[in-house]
């Protein structure tokens, strides 16, 4: 009795020793921490309050998750709120998306959207499928694309292994399209077999020289994929436009680097602007080269901010004829999402979709160019609402990037950018990646499609039409500042076929 007595208070000796050490060592930090913020004089904050000056910075990293899961109400947080997150949560786990007591969603802030129910609703038994639409139909191999709602561009790099993978076989599932984004063409894109849509970003990553040109043989290449289905020639993105992609050196690992052909380990920067292109006529002899060469479809995507250039490059079309102008057109919003960013161009350059998207398709019109050039509608469109709203201006199709994100789990952490997204969606560390598991998340995919199709097809049958693509401008309404909604064709324009 008296050893296990011994033993405890020995055990019991060495546990004090090491709590009293704890604490010392502790007391030392905080010695030293003082010492250091009195001395330093660079923050006036830790000069003036030394060690309890910290929590400031502490509080302060801390404060965003706390607003987002405690205090901020379901439709004030952006980019994203919580009410159009848990939208896409639920849709891409196929949950009922029903809700009680009334909607939380505000109907009297100016610009907001609200759709013309009709006193006859298409039944059921009336509603019909949504009609495929051909992209490039003079072209040798043109592009029936079955989806109004797709996979916008994010590059392998930018995204994670698995994060493409999940993406590449839920476009599959889903039957949709999946953009590559300026990244190049990854063995991980073509692994789920879906359509994709092969981006030319202005470093031309995957199709480049030596010289950072277009290489003819290696865009032959890609195009001999029967999965690539279209080249897109991207002039700007919504959230930097006017800036080339931005990929952070640690992300930039040796198959990635493969891939793009650039130094391992070295931030990829891409031009702010293809060096080739200097005008309208460039632009025109770009796509048409690329369609020579390829033999599919080929557009190009910008963010709208000077408008004029517009009138020039439709003006040119007409005067070469219209074979050569771009077989779609993708506006991407002001708005828009990006993994990198400088924020001075992520909070004020470029127009937001709710401008850009009416005005190319009135200028389509105004040139008689609407029946030829097919336009994508992207930027922040998510939910059934946005999508529907797109198509009552005249979209053709629709993509997003986020929304995908959001289905393959993203929890809007705002850490794209540092390689350290807790749910491995943005990220190249092993560790992190390991969440996120391919086979699931594409099924999330699929169901995030379908569900949207459906919804935007609820809409529209409650406006009184058929299917989704025969929604007009007006079908919806926009609260104007005196609290009054006016038609959007009255907003906008009459409707341009």
């Amino acid at each position: 009795m008296s050893e296990h007595f011994t033993t405890l208070f020995t055990l019991l000796q060495y546990l004090t020793y090491l709590f009293v050490f704890i604490v010392g060592l502790g007391v030392l930090w905080i010695l030293v921490l003082y010492v250091m913020d009195v001395t330093q004089k660079r923050n006036a904050i830790l000069r003036n309050y030394p060690v309890v000056g910290h929590f400031r910075y502490l509080f302060q990293t801390l404060g965003k998750f706390f607003r987002q899961y405690f205090f901020a109400m379901d439709r004030e947080e952006l980019p994203f709120n919580r009410a159009e997150r848990n939208w896409v949560y639920r849709a891409s786990q196929n949950q009922p998306n029903t809700a009680a007591f009334g909607s939380t969603r505000d109907l009297r802030p100016p610009g907001t959207i609200l759709f013309v129910n009709c006193p006859w609703p298409t039944l059921d038994k009336d509603a019909t499928p949504t009609a495929p639409r051909i992209i490039g139909p003079d072209c040798p191999q043109p592009y029936t694309a079955t989806s109004l709602f797709n996979i916008s561009a994010m590059s392998y790099g930018a995204l994670s292994k698995p994060a493409v993978r999940a993406l590449s076989a839920g476009a599959k599932l889903a039957g949709c399209w999946l953009n590559t984004g300026e990244g190049g063409l990854s063995p991980w894109h073509l692994e789920g077999g879906g359509d994709l849509v092969f981006q030319i970003g202005t470093a031309k990553y995957g199709v480049r020289n030596a010289e950072g040109g277009l290489d003819d043989e290696k865009l032959r290449a890609v195009a001999a994929h029967p999965q690539v289905r279209m080249f897109e020639l991207k002039l700007s993105q919504g959230a930097k436009p006017g800036k080339g992609g931005i990929l952070p050196a640690g992300k930039v690992t040796p198959e990635v680097a493969g891939i793009r052909g650039i130094p391992v380990h070295t931030a990829s920067i891409s031009p702010n602007r293809h060096p080739e292109i200097s005008s309208e006529d460039d632009l025109l002899d770009m796509l048409n080269h690329i369609r020579e060469v390829t033999g599919k479809p080929v557009g190009f995507k910008a963010v709208l901010g000077a408008w004029g250039w517009l009138d020039s490059l439709f003006e040119a079309i007409n005067r070469r004829g219209a074979d050569s102008a771009p077989d779609f057109i993708t506006i991407d919003s002001a708005d828009g999402g990006s993994g990198a960013a400088p924020a001075s161009l992520m909070d004020y350059m470029g127009l937001p979709l709710r401008e850009s998207l009416p005005l190319v398709i009135n200028k389509l019109g105004e040139y008689g160019l609407r029946a030829r050039i097919r336009v994508i509608a992207s930027g922040r469109l998510v939910t059934p609402g946005d999508v529907a709203w797109a198509l009552c201006v005249g979209a053709d199709f629709i993509n997003s990037a986020r929304g995908f994100m959001l289905a393959l789990g993203c929890i809007q952490a705002m850490q794209c950018n540092r390689n350290t997204c807790p749910t491995g969606i943005t990220t190249h560390n092993p560790r992190l990646q390991k969440g996120l598991n391919p086979a699931d998340k594409a099924v999330r995919v699929k169901q995030y499609v379908e569900n949207m199709r459906h919804s935007v097809g609820v809409i529209a049958h409650s406006c009184g039409v058929h299917e989704p693509r025969q929604l007009r401008r007006f079908h919806a309404r926009m609260v104007t500042e005196n609290g009054q909604s006016k038609p959007l064709d009255e907003i906008y324009g009459p409707d341009v076929e």
